[in-house]
């Protein structure tokens, strides 16, 4: 049976619609001085990866503490507009339900995200999907630049082998970086990636969405 859920957030639990690139954009002038034109490529990857490669497209190197200044920027820009997220954003269909059944079933549930912790936490929290997630067993954008390092440093942190794991999450680069560890994968069609792209990077399982609860639940209990 397995024992521990990776989650990834954007696309697969929930939907910014837009804001995140505005609060993103807002931290990046706060950071910087400059205002951000373009964005580096998002989906799947990690939130320090995200932010070197945009400095770049503005002409801007930068370290480590830079990239620090930005997440305390980015962390105090969601803080500040929740309510706007809350209201423009949503939970994607089936989640409240999914990590709700999942936790009745007596599994750990914890959050493998590029996003920093912080921000990850209050996008979960203003849409009502914090509860059942064990921060402490997560990994987040400040621990690694790649994803695949994410998913390793959950395992450990969680005492878990990769057998007992799964992750669901919407983009190749949630299966590429389970892969890497041995874990076994559920991708959800919710993001810019159809169904024939997930199932060519190799999930296990491609699901729609996350409406199908009961059959969600028996995967991961049965370990796929």
């Amino acid at each position: 049976m397995t024992g521990l859920v990776l989650w990834d957030v954007d696309h697969t639990l929930i939907d910014t619609r837009g804001v995140g690139r505005e609060l993103s954009a807002s931290a990046f002038l706060q950071t910087t001085g400059q205002r951000m034109r373009q964005q580096a490529r998002i989906d799947g990857i990690t939130e320090p990866v995200i932010f070197r490669e945009t400095a770049k497209l503005h002409g801007l190197t930068t370290d480590r503490a830079d990239f620090e200044r930005f997440a305390r920027d980015l962390a105090a820009a969601h803080l500040e507009r929740a309510a706007e997220l809350r209201e423009r954003g949503h939970a994607l269909p089936g989640a409240v339900a999914a990590l709700n059944a999942l936790a009745d079933a007596g599994v750990r549930q914890t959050v493998v995200s590029g996003n920093i912790r912080a921000v990850a936490e209050l996008k979960l929290q203003v849409f009502g999907l914090d509860a059942p997630v064990l921060w402490e067993l997560g990994a987040y954008g400040e621990d690694h630049d790649v994803r695949a390092d994410l998913v390793g440093l959950s395992l450990e942190r969680a005492h878990t082998t990769a057998g007992a794991a799964v992750l669901i999450g919407d983009t190749p680069a949630d299966i590429e970086g389970a892969h890497a560890n041995g874990v076994r994968t559920i991708a959800v069609a919710t993001g810019r990636s159809d169904e024939t792209v997930l199932r060519d990077a190799g999930a296990q399982v491609v699901l729609p969405d996350l409406r199908d609860t009961e059959l969600l639940v028996k995967l991961v209990r049965n370990g796929i």
